[in-house]
C-alpha cells in the first residue's frame, strides 16, 4: 500500500494512492495514520479494503490536492548522522563505529510539497535528502536485527532540512539546527515492506534550482535501517507512528567548496527510488 493524507494543512483525510494519479478516500474507515491506528494493527486490518477499493472503488484525482505529510505528527522524531561512509567523508568526520543519534521537534513536519521557511537569523540553509523509517508498534529492547522488521510500518521520503551554523556553531545539541518550522518535509506517501524490493538498494537524488546536488544510494548506509531500529529500542521507546530519519548521502551544501546555502526563492526537488518524489520553494523569515 501506499498510504496518504489528503487536505489542507491539520485538516488531513487518510487516502491510500491509486495509480500514479488518482487516490481512493479511506476517511470512513481511519480517523488518521497516527498512533493509534498502527498500534491497533490498523495496516493489516486495512489493506483487504484498500486493495480492494484501489481495485473498484471511486478514483480522486490528485491533481489540485494538498498532500500533506503520511502520518499524524509523531511523538518523536529521531534522526541518525553520518550514516553514509560517503558523506561522512565530504564533511571531514570519521565514519561512526555506533550511530549518532539526535532527536528533531515533531512540529518541524509538513508535507512534501509545503514551503520550507527560512528562520529567523539563519544564514547556513542547507539540504538533506533521506529515506524515513515510520514505526509500526511499540518497539523495546529488540532481541535481534531481524525482529526489527516487524515493527517497521514502511517507508517515506523525507528532507531533513538543517541550518548549519545553528547545528554546529552556536554549541550544545544539533537539535537547534534541526528543529524550526517547516525543517522535516514528509511523504508524498507512506509505502509499506511489501511494496519496496530491497530498501538497501534505493537511489536518492536531490535538486536545487533544477542541478543535481545529491546522487546517491542507500546501499552505502554504514547502519542499516533493521539495524538502526534495532539499536534505538536498546535505549529508549519507539512508539507507533514515530519517525526515524537515516542520515543523508554526498551533496550536501556544507560539503561544497565554495559551501552552497539556500536562499529565499530555491526550490528544492527530491527522490528515493519506488518512494516518490518531492518539490519544496525555500520562503523568507517571519
Amino acid at each position: 500500500m501506499k498510504l496518504l493524507r489528503i487536505g489542507r494543512f491539520g485538516q488531513e483525510a487518510p487516502a491510500a494512492l491509486a495509480g500514479e494519479a488518482h487516490f481512493v478516500d479511506l476517511s470512513d474507515i481511519v480517523d488518521d495514520f497516527d498512533e493509534s491506528f498502527f498500534g491497533s494493527g490498523g495496516l493489516e486490518r486495512i489493506a483487504p479494503i484498500v486493495a480492494d477499493r484501489v481495485a473498484s472503488g471511486p478514483r480522486i484525482p490528485l491533481a489540485g490536492q494538498r498532500i500533506g505529510a503520511p502520518i499524524a505528527r509523531p511523538h518523536q522524531i529521531i534522526c541518525v548522522g553520518l550514516n553514509y561512509s560517503d558523506h561522512a567523508k565530504e564533511t571531514g568526520q570519521a565514519v561512526p563505529t555506533e550511530p549518532i543519534l539526535f532527536t528533531k521537534s515533531p512540529n518541524t513536519i509538513v508535507g512534501p510539497n509545503d514551503d520550507v521557511r527560512i528562520p529567523r537569523g539563519a544564514t547556513k540553509l542547507d539540504w538533506e535528502v533521506e529515506l524515513g523509517i515510520v514505526i509500526g508498534k511499540r518497539t523495546s529492547y529488540l532481541d535481534s536485527v531481524e525482529q526489527a522488521r516487524d515493527h517497521i510500518a514502511g517507508w517515506t521520503l523525507v528532507n531533513d532540512v538543517s541550518e548549519r551554523a545553528f547545528q554546529i556553531e552556536r554549541g550544545g545539541q544539533w537539535l537547534k539546527g534541526k528543529s524550526a518550522e517547516t525543517f522535516n518535509p514528509a511523504g508524498p506517501w507512506l509505502v509499506t515492506q511489501d511494496e519496496v524490493g530491497d530498501v538497501q538498494e534505493l537511489g536518492m537524488r536531490l535538486d536545487v534550482n533544477g542541478v543535481r546536488r545529491q546522487t546517491g544510494s542507500t546501499s552505502t548506509m554504514v547502519f542499516d535501517p533493521y539495524f538502526i531500529v534495532h539499536y534505538i529500542s536498546q535505549f529508549m521507546v519507539l512508539e507507533p507512528g514515530d519517525l526515524i530519519n537515516t542520515g543523508t548521502p554526498p551533496g550536501v551544501g556544507m560539503g561544497f567548496r565554495p559551501e552552497i546555502w539556500l536562499q529565499a526563492g530555491d526550490v528544492m526537488t527530491l527522490e528515493i527510488d519506488g518512494l516518490g518524489t518531492q518539490r519544496q520553494t525555500v520562503i523568507p523569515p517571519r
